[in-house]
């Protein structure tokens, strides 16, 4: 299982915007830290905005807050609303008709039953983590993202 990069950038964007909660942040902080694109940030953020994950405030002294606490930010939400789908198999995807895969050992394979388990296995340890779990007392992330380290 490989994540989108757009779920990559949505974790970092998340995770900046926990560390430096007193604070307010732009994209471009952001993009600058992690050495990413701007312009793709930037479509993560309204993404996030669109969610309920992250608030924008214009002005001044704008820039973008979580809209919600850290400790309710379940990075399995997140995943979820951040990735197409989860087809990791060809047997996962289904046809505009409804028809089955033209995989050969379909109509026999266990295999989809045992990727599934393992993508459930996957979500439901994802759904245990809050954001906040993954930056309280962590002194090294605060200290890798903080602006003094820029």
């Amino acid at each position: 299982m490989r994540l989108n990069v757009q779920t990559d950038y949505a974790l970092r964007l998340l995770t900046f915007l926990a560390v430096a909660e007193e604070t307010r942040a732009t994209t471009a902080d952001i993009a600058d830290r992690f050495g990413i694109s701007k312009t793709h940030l930037t479509k993560v953020a309204n993404t996030l905005g669109h969610e309920g994950f992250v608030e924008t405030v214009r002005g001044r002294a704008g820039g973008l807050r979580l809209a919600q606490p850290a400790g309710q930010i379940v990075i399995g939400k997140v995943v979820r609303r951040m990735e197409a789908d989860f087809a990791i198999a060809e047997c996962f995807q289904s046809g505009t008709g409804g028809e089955k895969s033209g995989c050969l050992i379909f109509p026999a394979c266990r295999l989809r039953g045992v990727l599934q388990q393992a993508l459930e296995a996957f979500m439901a340890t994802l759904d245990a983590v809050t954001l906040h779990d993954l930056v309280t007392l962590n002194p090294d992330l605060k200290g890798l993202l903080s602006p003094e380290e820029a």
